[in-house]
């Protein structure tokens, strides 16, 4: 027992140790907070049951609906493309989005603020996060969705790009969520979870944007997931509507991380000012 003891504490140490030698970079603290996003990840199921639960039911929702109206095979791998689409994006985003409410739901905001880091630090440490569990749905559900439904996945090339637009797209979202807490306060949490899914409604994700109506194809151009959607798409034979997919697709999704880098950079000098940190630790 004693022995156990021992080793527990050397474990602790060289944590704490390893830990303190990355805080001396900036680098590091990207990393500690993904250390900590990882934590808060273990010791919570619920969060389990959005990695699993929540993307295999749209997975086999609109999968088994598909088989119900006896859709073809192209037809099907269109909606199939959309939940998974939808289940990562959603759970990625989620742990940007968490970075900041975390603190807010645990009433730490203002130690976050008071430490020496950059605001970036901390959504981009949460985005590796997201990145991880991302990964682990879009395996889990395209596995599932070959197994059950037979649909079939493009060539590794081409999915590595996709999902890396996905990533981009997922931390845009998430960066946006946080930046409306911090100029709105806790009431708009609610962004967390609606933000994303009214995105991808505009974005086609169950059908082409030109079935959209009034103005809504328009605004879907100026969506990066519109273009990485079509992308994959491309690769069912099915022709895309816009062009330039990935040019404008990454185009937009890196003009949108600086923008939102800036105004988050805003938001958090403004709720310093005007004590929108205290409320959110209170």
């Amino acid at each position: 027992h004693h022995r156990n003891s021992n080793k527990k504490q050397l474990h602790r140490i060289w944590k704490e140790s390893f830990l303190n030698w990355l805080g001396e970079r900036s680098f590091g603290n990207i990393i500690a907070f993904a250390y900590r996003n990882l934590m808060f990840t273990k010791r919570n199921l619920f969060v389990f049951a959005e990695i699993l639960f929540w993307p295999m039911v749209s997975l086999f929702s609109v999968g088994l609906m598909g088989d119900f109206l006896r859709l073809e095979d192209l037809t099907l791998s269109f909606i199939l493309t959309g939940a998974i689409t939808q289940g990562v994006i959603q759970v990625t985003q989620l742990d940007v989005s968490y970075s900041l409410l975390y603190d807010i739901w645990s009433k730490s905001v203002k130690h976050t603020f008071l430490a020496p880091v950059k605001e970036y630090q901390y959504l981009i440490g949460s985005w590796f996060i997201g990145i991880l569990r991302g990964s682990a749905v879009f395996i889990i559900l395209s596995q599932c969705a070959r197994i059950i439904f037979g649909y079939q996945l493009p060539r590794i090339v081409p999915v590595l790009i996709f999902l890396t637009g996905l990533y981009l797209c997922a931390l845009i979202i998430g960066m946006s969520v946080c930046s409306l807490v911090l100029f709105f306060g806790q009431r708009v949490e609610v962004t967390a979870w609606s933000l994303a899914i009214f995105l991808m409604l505009i974005s086609g994700i169950y059908y082409p944007i030109s079935m959209l109506p009034g103005p809504f194809p328009t605004i879907a151009e100026f969506i990066p997931i519109t273009y990485f959607l079509e992308y994959i798409r491309s690769f069912h034979r099915f022709t895309p509507v816009l062009d330039h997919l990935l040019i404008k697709g990454f185009g937009l999704g890196i003009m949108y991380f600086f923008i939102l880098r800036f105004t988050i950079y805003l938001a958090t000098k403004k709720a310093c000012r005007s004590g929108m940190i205290l409320r959110l630790s209170e």
